[in-house]
C-alpha cells in the first residue's frame, strides 16, 4: 500500500459512518493518524480516534479541538464531511429547516476550519477537502435548503482556497451523485415508498446504479494528497456522469 500520507495528521468530520468511514478507512491504510469528529463513533474505531463532536455546536466543536490538542500538536488534513439533508421544496421548507441545515452545513463547516486553520498553516502539506454535491451544480427535485447549503460550500471552497493560498493551505472540494450511504437511506425512508425512490434513483444515474462511498473517499484522498500540491480551488465531481452526460433511454 502506497503511505504517501505516512506522518501526517488527519481530522474527519461525519467519519462513523458512511463517505466519512471510508475516508478515515483508506487515509489509515495510507499511513495517516486520524482522528473522527462525529456525534458517535459508529464503526472507525478501528480506522480513526473517536472524538464528540457536534459540528452544529460551536462550544462542541471547541471542545472537540481541546481533545485533540491532547493527542496531537500538528495537523496536516483536514476532510469536512458532516453534513445533513433535506426532502421538499422551497414553497414548504420552514425556517426551521433552514436553520438546521445551513447551520450544520455551511456554518459547521466553517466552525471546524476556523479553529483548524492555524494548525493547518504550521503544515508542510495542508489541505482541506470540503464535501459538497452535485445538488449544488444541477437542479435536483425536493432539495431547496440541501441544495443551497452544497452551493454554499461550492462558494466557500473557492473563497476558503484563495484566503489561504499565502498559507500554503490547498483547500477543494468533492461533488458526489448520490452515494449509497447510510445518511441517504435515511432520506430515502423519509419517502412515501423507499423501494420505489431509491430505483428512481438509481434509474437518475447514467450508470445505473448509486454511486458507492469508497468512490467518493478515493477521490477526496486524492485531492487531499500531498502528492497533488498543485490543485486547489478545484471541484470534483463523482457523480456516475450525473451532471454532464445526458444518455437517451
Amino acid at each position: 500500500m502506497n503511505k504517501e500520507f505516512e506522518g501526517l495528521t488527519a481530522i474527519i468530520t461525519g467519519a462513523g459512518s458512511g463517505i466519512g468511514l471510508e475516508v478515515a478507512k483508506g487515509l489509515t491504510a495510507k499511513g495517516a493518524k486520524v482522528f473522527g469528529f462525529d456525534i458517535n463513533q459508529g464503526e472507525m474505531s478501528s480506522y480513526a480516534t473517536y472524538i464528540k463532536c457536534d459540528i452544529g455546536n460551536e462550544l462542541s466543536v471547541t471542545e472537540a479541538f481541546n481533545e485533540f490538542a491532547k493527542s496531537s500538536k500538528s495537523l496536516d488534513v483536514l476532510i469536512n464531511n458532516a453534513g445533513i439533508g433535506s426532502l421538499t421544496t422551497v414553497e414548504k421548507e420552514t425556517d426551521e429547516v433552514w436553520h438546521k441545515v445551513l447551520n450544520i452545513n455551511v456554518v459547521g463547516t466553517a466552525r471546524v476550519s476556523r479553529v483548524a486553520i492555524p494548525l493547518l498553516r504550521q503544515s508542510k502539506h495542508a489541505a482541506i477537502v470540503n464535501t459538497a454535491s452535485v445538488a449544488a451544480i444541477d437542479g435536483i427535485p425536493n432539495r431547496a435548503a440541501y441544495s443551497a447549503s452544497k452551493g454554499a460550500i461550492l462558494a466557500l471552497t473557492l473563497a476558503m482556497a484563495t484566503d489561504h493560498l499565502s498559507d500554503g493551505i490547498r483547500v477543494n472540494a468533492v461533488n458526489p451523485g448520490t452515494t449509497d450511504t447510510p445518511w441517504v437511506k435515511r432520506l430515502l425512508d423519509q419517502a412515501d415508498d423507499a423501494k420505489v425512490a431509491k430505483i428512481a434513483l438509481e434509474a437518475r444515474q447514467p450508470m445505473g446504479r448509486l454511486v458507492s462511498p469508497s468512490e467518493i473517499a478515493n477521490a477526496i484522498i486524492f485531492l487531499a494528497s500531498p502528492v497533488q500540491a498543485s490543485i486547489t480551488g478545484t471541484s470534483l465531481n463523482v457523480d456516475g456522469g450525473l451532471h454532464s452526460l445526458r444518455i437517451p433511454k
